[in-house]
């Protein structure tokens, strides 16, 4: 059980990494494309991948199944077309960091739901997070704009997302899972899209691969990954760990895009830290120096 735990950990560090690289994509895939057009390219590209490559579980769809990825799937598109869309009218260090704030949504979402109380280690790693991504995001003041407001209402979707992926995963098939939410995103971006936005002619060859990266890795590797992960794992212990997206992402805007890696942002990679290490341990590791003493 707890190799299990130590190998969703690792998958859950992989997809904030992927994630994280994907604020570049994303920066370079709005010069050649329209926000709901860029969801539109990466849910079809991954439904159709993981449709062709996990062609025998479609077999094994049902209509729980169906209710499930409508549900997750919907939730999915919500969170990253008010995300895109609100990227057009506000800086990304102030959007990663208002996107960070589900760490601190999530453990009290699943009370709502579960009725099982957060512990204090959670609500700390939690704070602890929300103040590390601050200090590693937000440079100069800070305002709420059209974008700002949009970027709250995609983190409370990313909250939802992960606890509805915690709580389908536990008894559902995750690649089904996958496949469908990616269906019903790409449906839901492919209507809006042609209704709503210019289809994108001019791309180039650097926003084309920006295009891949956000439906290929982005997408189908990364939501995949989260959908097995969270079948051993809690959904606020996978929040916590997905919340470092926010410090590889400064991490690569400073190698890609040469962007400056300030005091206060190495304070807040460090804070950031900590809170995993809080909801990882809870501090064991204290509490066993203390009895030895």
């Amino acid at each position: 059980m707890k190799k299990k735990s130590l190998y969703a950990d690792i998958a859950l560090l992989i997809v904030a990494i992927v994630w994280g690289a994907g604020f570049v994509a994303s920066k370079e895939a709005l010069e050649v494309a329209k926000p709901l057009y860029i969801l539109a390219i990466r849910f079809s590209l991954s439904f159709i991948l993981m449709s062709i490559i996990f062609f025998k579980h479609l077999k094994k769809i049902n209509k729980d199944d169906l209710k499930a990825g409508l549900i997750i799937g919907s939730i999915l598109f919500l969170a990253f077309a008010t995300q895109t869309i609100g990227l057009q009218y506000t800086q990304a260090s102030t959007q990663a960091f208002l996107t960070g704030t589900n760490v601190v949504m999530v453990p009290f979402l699943y009370w709502a739901i579960s009725k099982k109380k957060p512990d204090i280690y959670s609500v700390s790693s939690a704070i602890l997070s929300l103040i590390g991504i601050a200090l590693l995001t937000v440079q100069g003041g800070f305002t709420l704009n059209i974008g700002d407001a949009l970027t709250l209402v995609c983190a409370f979707f990313f909250a939802c997302h992960i606890v509805a992926v915690g709580y389908f995963a536990q008894k559902k098939d995750p690649i089904i899972l996958t496949i469908l939410q990616f269906g019903v995103a790409a449906v839901f971006s492919i209507v809006l899209a042609v209704f709503n936005e210019p289809f994108p002619i001019n791309i180039t060859f650097r926003g084309g691969f920006s295009l891949i990266y956000l439906g290929l890795f982005s997408t189908l590797i990364a939501f995949l990954l989260q959908t097995m992960a969270q079948k051993h794992t809690s959904s606020s212990h996978t929040a916590i760990i997905l919340c470092t997206e926010s410090v590889f992402g400064s991490l690569l805007s400073v190698l890609i895009l040469k962007e400056t890696f300030t005091i206060s942002m190495i304070i807040g990679s460090i804070l950031v830290f900590i809170g995993i290490i809080v909801s990882e341990t809870k501090l064991e590791f204290l509490k066993k120096r203390k009895s030895c003493t």
